[in-house]
């Protein structure tokens, strides 16, 4: 997190650093902002110019997304359906490790996003499948299409360091070779009987590349790149011809002066004569002192000038060996400085169609999710869902995707599961299920998955089911697992209660709320409580499909009273002691929980055991299913869903004597606690 000072945030300027920015005189041309979000795009802006040392990346205008464009999924939700991250924090056993089967990062970075704002435009989602689908049927384009993308670049990210000053020659090459990877592509394609429309679009975005471009590139660059461009050495051959002389001078300096020493002994006749270097004199003619003589006189002395005596030779220098020893020197450099005058060059030719090559860079991106989500459909016989603008919401045979692949892999089966929260003929509102069964018997399973097959169709995906009919979903909300905010003060429970409200406030009749044990970080006659006003209140008010699991049994006495609520249960078989899971959701509701079982299987200690054998049985004795059937038929069932419940009247104190008696357990009690009992009775009497 980087704080940034107020004028960044200042909205009276918003408008002009915009403009300054795009290089326009005026906002309205290329979007109609509000001022608040002028000054959230003016302060992105101005953060990139400050970022890039004033230099302006090419960036795309502002441009308001379409309210309700998206399906609304709050950050809660996300973590508890782990969509990009498991709720331990790895992308392993997340949906998108699940699904991702694209072959480039573009691909899975638009794979992420898609995940991340699924659509609600129902003719938008019908577009995605349908390309899907093609690949789907077309299993030799499918393959043939992937294997081109896995040999393509990512261009959108090589002209992104291009465009801030932080690319290298392989940037140029990625460029070139994602022109050339476009041709591969639209041959392929162009074999595609009929395309579907997102298909069609992606074959007129990867036209637009110029080729001329790419046909430059690759006669500008040598096979051998560097990842720097500092480091030379990546134009090719013959492309320059000043940077081919500057190369020869550098690399081929010892033949420039063994030609000139043979030339100088030829036209002096001294066969000893020879050239040398130091970092003293630099380069010079060296004879032996009886030749030095002869250099001195005329005509040589014109041609050799003296530099240096010594005992037994004699050294001089010439002005055309000052010349090349200076373009000796400077070779180097000047090579360098000639490749990278190319660089640039060639980068601004880049730059200069920057939108073409990032609408085809989109476009492989495109073709990547597309064939992907195909070979996905194909390996794990998934299905095309419908989807339309209806409230209906009926999966026949789904699959938890993430679940389903783990078993594969260790061999075993995955038992799927209907699940239909479509309005019946007679209400306008989908279903509520109320979902028991004990531990361990799949329900946060079956819950995730339908929010996971809503998700994935809604995204463009086959699911993982026989079939899917999905009405549009505006927000998807969960409230699954249990976990604390201690750094904001908040305990699980109280984490638990603001997810839920945060879903009972917002909540509509377009969304699909699933959650699971609401009430269980407290005490059992509260958790009861809240749960069951939770289930009136969604039922009343929200409206919306809901799955809803519980280990209160007592809820299920509701489904007498709301007519939209189903009892459903995850199917168990006990056996010698045991609880076997069948994973199988039906409809009725689950006579226990099977918690003792579960602890068994778990290790707890045979002592711990049969204790709690023997305290369960005695607090079943307790009926508390009278308490449920009394406050089922006394339910409120919201004349007016928004109208404030009135406080029920205190007790009176005939009321509070007459519990207390009922509380009292004689057989149980000692002398002295049946005393101490009568004591407090009689202080509980009205005083006279």
């Amino acid at each position: 997190m980087t704080p940034l000072t107020r004028d960044v945030f200042d909205g009276a300027t918003a408008e002009k650093r915009l403009c300054d920015y795009f290089a326009v005189a005026t906002m309205d041309g290329l979007a109609q902002l509000t001022r608040l979000e002028a000054t959230a795009a003016a302060a992105a802006v101005t953060y990139v110019d400050r970022t890039q040392v004033g230099k302006h990346p090419p960036l795309s205008p502002p441009a308001r997304e379409a309210s309700g464009a998206t399906m609304a999924i709050d950050p809660a939700t996300r973590a508890n359906l782990e969509l990009t991250r498991t709720l331990a924090g790895e992308r392993r056993g997340s949906l998108l490790d699940a699904i991702d089967c694209t072959v480039t990062s573009a691909g899975s970075r638009l794979l992420a996003q898609r995940l991340a704002a699924p659509l609600t435009d129902a003719p938008a989602i019908a577009r995605r499948l349908d390309a899907v689908s093609t690949f789907v049927a077309d299993s030799a384009a499918r393959e043939d299409i992937r294997s081109i993308l896995r040999g393509a670049p990512d261009m959108s990210r090589a002209l992104a360091r291009l465009s801030v000053g932080r690319g290298g020659p392989r940037d140029l090459a990625g460029i070139r070779d994602g022109i050339m990877a476009a041709d591969q592509a639209l041959a392929r394609l162009g074999e595609i009987d009929q395309p579907p429309q997102e298909i069609a679009a992606v074959m007129a975005a990867l036209q637009k590349p110029s080729r001329e471009l790419a046909a430059e590139f690759a006669a500008a660059l040598d096979e051998q790149l560097p990842l720097i461009k500092r480091d030379g050495g990546f134009v090719r051959q013959g492309y320059e011809p000043a940077l081919d002389e500057a190369r020869n001078l550098r690399d081929a300096s010892r033949l420039v002066v063994a030609s000139m020493q043979a030339r100088y002994a030829d036209a002096t006749s001294v066969k000893g004569l020879k050239i040398r270097h130091n970092n003293v004199l630099g380069y010079f003619v060296e004879v032996t002192a009886q030749h030095g003589d002869k250099l001195m006189s005329a005509p040589l002395n014109a041609t050799f000038i003296h530099r240096q005596t010594l005992a037994g030779q004699v050294r001089f220098t010439t002005s055309e060996l000052g010349e090349i020893e200076a373009k000796i020197a400077n070779a180097g450099d000047r090579a360098l400085g000639l490749e990278l005058e190319i660089f640039e060059r060639l980068c601004a030719k880049a730059l200069a169609i920057s939108e073409d090559l990032r609408a085809a860079a989109h476009g492989f991106a495109l073709l990547d999710v597309a064939t992907s989500l195909a070979k996905l459909a194909v390996d794990d016989n998934y299905v095309r869902p419908e989807v339309d603008g209806s409230l209906a919401f009926a999966i026949e045979a789904g699959r938890h995707p993430v679940v389903e692949q783990a078993l594969k892999r260790n061999g075993e089966p995955f038992i799927a599961n209907a699940c239909d929260l479509s309005p019946s003929p007679a209400q306008k509102s989908g279903q509520l299920w109320l979902l028991t069964g004990p531990n361990m018997a799949g329900k946060s399973t079956f819950l995730r998955q339908n929010a996971l097959i809503a998700l994935m169709a809604q995204i463009g995906s086959f699911v993982p089911a026989t079939r899917a009919r999905i009405g549009i979903i505006d927000r998807l909300f969960s409230r699954v697992g249990a976990a604390d905010d201690l750094a904001r003060g908040r305990s699980t429970f109280m984490v638990e209660m603001v997810e839920t409200a945060a879903i009972l406030n917002q909540a509509g009749e377009r969304s699909l709320v699933i959650l699971d044990e609401i009430g269980r970080g407290t005490a059992t006659f509260d958790g009861l409580s809240i749960a069951w006003a939770a289930i009136e209140h969604l039922h009343e008010s929200n409206r919306c499909r809901t799955l809803f699991a519980t280990h209160y049994h007592e809820l299920t006495a509701l489904s007498a009273k709301l007519p939209r609520m189903f009892n459903a249960t995850v199917r168990v078989k006990e056996w010698q002691g045991n609880v076997v899971f069948l994973h199988e959701v039906l409809p009725g509701s689950a006579d226990r929980s099977y918690g003792i079982q579960v602890a068994k299987l778990a290790g707890l200690p045979p002592a711990v055991i049969t204790r709690a054998k023997s305290v369960l049985a005695k607090l079943e004795a307790q009926d508390r299913g009278q308490t449920a059937r009394a406050l089922a038929d006394d339910l409120p069932l919201f004349a007016v869903p928004s109208r404030a419940v009135a406080e029920a009247a205190p007790p009176s104190e005939a009321e509070l004597l007459m519990e207390a008696v009922k509380a009292l357990h004689p057989d149980e009690m000692s002398p002295r606690e049946a005393l101490d009992a009568l004591y407090a009775l009689k202080a509980k009497l009205p005083k006279q």
